[in-house]
């Protein structure tokens, strides 16, 4: 049961991208989770990510925070760079601009762990990674949305932090206490807290995409080239900064996925309760789309490791 539950995670792009899919064409079959449905899934997804980690995780941080530091300073610096500048030179309606701008100030999410596992990366490093960048998102966030969207449309920065409390901060400090305290409790959901991660994300993001089928059809085509846009050259510039600095190629592996792969349900949450649905459509899309750019570098990658290791292992032979 527990391997099953595991391939099933494994596979959480694939099951993002048929959500999301079915969701255009059948929006009927998601469109009854939302409204503070959204919020309490997100608030699930990040109670899963509180129960990995206990206080000894933040020591670790400690003994290895440059790569940590790189990977959360790119996060807030080129993704909300990036979001900006495309909103702005694709001309993007506000909502749609909002949208973009709000995702690409979030902070990582929890399918860069899997991608990066699958990518054959600094898993470890990931997940110190995720969680630096979700606690920093709680002043990170409000603030770059005030600073870069606020021109466009009416933000309310003191809103944006007390959600983000709400479904970040004190979801993840109760999984943490919980893991502390309680872990045998934590030790019999956490084979399964994964998996439910996985349909909350999916739920949402079908959600959203059928809640604005039509809108989506009819000018998707411009938000589909803003999203992969942002998404193509986080990946890109995330990968090139770790290697400016001089990390092996685990951790530009690691910071690239980081970098590129946001917590759009955060995004799509928030922006349903501070702005509206079509401020949301963005995240959703960002939702699909890092998770297929995510997955085809982690196919890439892991071939490439593969080729890798076999050609040592000639070489090896060979002497």
């Amino acid at each position: 049961m527990e391997r099953l539950l595991n391939t099933a995670t494994n596979l959480f792009p694939v099951w993002t991208v048929i959500g999301a899919i079915a969701a255009l064409f059948w929006p009927e079959l998601f469109t009854w989770f939302k409204g503070d449905l959204i919020v309490w899934g997100l608030a699930v997804i990040m109670l899963g990510m509180g129960i990995t980690l206990n206080f000894s995780d933040f020591r670790s941080v400690a003994k290895t925070p440059f790569p940590v530091i790189l990977g959360v300073g790119s996060q807030f610096l080129i993704m909300p760079f990036l979001g900006w500048g495309i909103a702005t030179v694709l001309k993007l309606s506000p909502d749609f601009a909002v949208g973009l701008i709000l995702v690409s100030c979030c902070p990582g999410g929890t399918a860069s762990n899997v991608v990066t596992y699958l990518a054959r990366a600094h898993l470890p490093l990931s997940v110190l990674m995720t969680m630096a960048s979700t606690f920093a998102a709680v002043m990170m966030t409000p603030l770059l949305t005030k600073a870069l969207a606020g021109k466009i449309v009416p933000v309310d920065a003191w809103g944006l932090f007390l959600s983000t409390v709400q479904v970040v901060l004190l979801p993840v400090a109760l999984g943490i206490l919980l893991n502390q305290y309680a872990s045998k409790f934590v030790g019999r959901v956490r084979t399964v807290s994964p998996f439910v991660a996985v349909v909350a994300i999916v739920l949402i993001v079908a959600s959203i995409i059928g809640q604005r089928a039509d809108e989506i059809l009819k000018s998707g085509g411009i938000l589909l080239v803003a999203v992969t846009l942002m998404h193509s050259f986080a990946f890109a510039l995330g990968y090139l900064a770790a290697r400016v600095f001089g990390y092996d190629e685990a951790i530009r592996r690691t910071v690239a996925i980081e970098v590129g792969m946001q917590n759009s349900g955060l995004g799509s949450a928030l922006a349903t309760r501070h702005f509206n649905l079509s401020a949301a459509t963005p995240c959703a899309i960002s939702a699909v789309m890092h998770c297929i750019i995510g997955s085809a570098l982690a196919g890439f990658w892991r071939w490439r490791s593969s080729q890798s290791e076999s050609s040592a292992s000639e070489t090896r032979l060979s002497q």
